[in-house]
């Protein structure tokens, strides 16, 4: 699996017709920036809204996942998104000026193979996977659906259907490595059995629905008169029956093509957890209801996650850095000195302690009558904590300077006041290169995040040195 993430190299568009609205629509994947993650733009409604592709955005799950944000709404998104998550691409914004993107031929291919044609980008931010850390359970009772994600350093999927019919049987479908996704899954296209299509058809679904883009399973004896009928419905000059029980002769792909399918479906599904996934997923029956309420489950845990993920701090233990050894690393001194201890340092991550009290002297002239300390104060103690992650990977951190060349992202979520602790975590998002060192800084009061930001820092060695 790709350890950086990933866009595309160019812009590339894909026209079609939505297989349930049966809508036009005009579709361009757009190379998109670092932790951009998946979203539509209706560039056809004024304002062009866009809508994250987000498990919490759904509204939708009869025979596809539609999602809805700003009240724009785009249809069936699942077959693109797998196409995406299967090309391990972590960031694209895809422009649409319809209410659906093009079904094209039943399957997520002529996605992938257009990606494929522009080429993939890496970037340089590394991924942020999800880390399955226990076993997620989901099942359905009445519809005898079982989903579980499993820990696993990789990302696999295991699908069994079972439709009780004498066509298809129990089918077993398996991706064992991501990269797979393109040359065994992707072409494996949509299908519905023959009964269900007059009920789509009176739901308003399907009204792109034809042969060309879907299979159409017949497991029970059907009349010629059926037949005809099913001729004039899809504006056809005649309707066969195949042997194996598929509708007008279609041939399958894969044996098991319907199985790929939903392992497809589920993929893309997914994909509205936010982040890349790193689990064996084993699925019993699944459907876009089971499949989105599963991702709801994995995200509700991932949030939980990254809450434990708030960094501990007991006052009692002895510090990894002092602030005397603080000093004889950073040259900042009263009155910016403004980390007090490391209580933890990694290759990877540091953490440290600042203890705001109201005898600090920016008290004297910000909000006087109603002490706050200053936000950018809290981006330098942020910063000065990379700082000696920074300076930690060197030799001699006396012979070098540490400096801000960029902050992104920067968000204040609650007020530091005096009397607080702040415990902040910086963390490498990737190697650092050529003296230059990314890194993402949060800032805690107890549990509660009160400040982050994405900064960049330079190592610079001294003149002197």
């Amino acid at each position: 699996m790709y350890t950086k993430q990933h866009t595309i190299k160019a812009p590339v568009t894909v026209e079609g017709v939505g297989i349930h609205t049966g809508a036009i629509s005009k579709m361009v994947f757009n190379p998109a920036p670092e932790n951009h993650g998946f979203k539509f733009q209706r560039v056809d409604i004024e304002g062009k809204p866009i809508v994250d592709c987000d498990v919490d955005n759904v509204v939708d799950v009869s025979r596809g996942t539609t999602i809805e944000q700003d009240g724009a709404r785009v249809n069936t998104v699942e077959h693109v998104l797998a196409a995406l998550v299967g090309l391990q691409i972590d960031n694209v914004l895809i422009e649409i000026d319809g209410p659906e993107p093009p079904i094209m031929e039943g399957s997520s291919i002529k996605f992938v193979e257009a990606l494929m044609e522009v080429g993939v980008e890496e970037q340089s931010m590394l991924r942020n996977f999800f880390e399955v850390p226990e076993g997620v359970f989901y099942k359905e009772d009445d519809r005898k659906v079982e989903i579980a994600a499993l820990p696993l350093n990789d990302y696999r999927l295991t699908v069994m259907v079972d439709y009780n019919s004498p066509v298809l049987g129990s089918q077993h479908a398996a991706l064992n490595n991501i990269e797979d996704f393109a040359s065994e899954i992707a072409s494996s296209r949509t299908f519905c059995f023959l009964h269900e299509v007059e009920a789509l058809r009176k739901a308003n679904l399907i009204k792109g629905g034809n042969f060309n883009n879907a299979i159409v399973v017949v497991d029970q004896v059907v009349s010629p008169e059926i037949l005809d009928e099913l001729a004039e419905l899809f504006e056809l000059p005649s309707v066969e029956v195949a042997e194996e029980g598929i509708l007008n002769n279609v041939q399958l792909r894969h044996p098991n093509e319907p199985a790929r399918h939903k392992l497809l479906d589920m993929v893309g599904d997914l994909a509205l957890v936010g982040r890349p996934i790193k689990g064996q997923i084993l699925a019993a029956r699944p459907g876009h209801a089971a499949n989105v309420a599963f991702a709801r489950k994995l995200k509700s845990l991932m949030l939980k996650s990254a809450r434990k993920n708030v960094p501990s701090y007991d006052p009692a233990l002895p510090p990894i850095y002092d602030i005397n050894q603080i000093e004889e690393m950073l040259p900042h001194r009263y009155p910016f000195r403004l980390v007090d201890k490391i209580t933890e340092i990694t290759d990877n991550y540091v953490i440290g302690v600042k203890n705001v009290t109201i005898n600090e002297p920016f008290f004297q002239g910000h909000f006087p009558s109603n002490p706050v300390m200053p936000g950018v104060l809290q981006i330098e103690a942020m910063g000065q904590t990379g700082g000696i992650l920074v300076l930690n990977t060197v030799d001699n951190p006396a012979n070098y300077w540490t400096y801000f060349v960029g902050v992104e992202e920067c968000k204040f979520r609650k007020m530091v006041m005096p009397g607080d602790t702040l415990v902040i975590k910086c963390e490498l998002l990737m190697p650092i290169r050529r003296g230059i060192a990314k890194m993402k800084g949060q800032a805690y009061v107890g549990d509660k995040l009160v400040t982050e930001a994405i900064m960049t820092a330079s190592l610079v060695k001294k003149d002197n040195a």
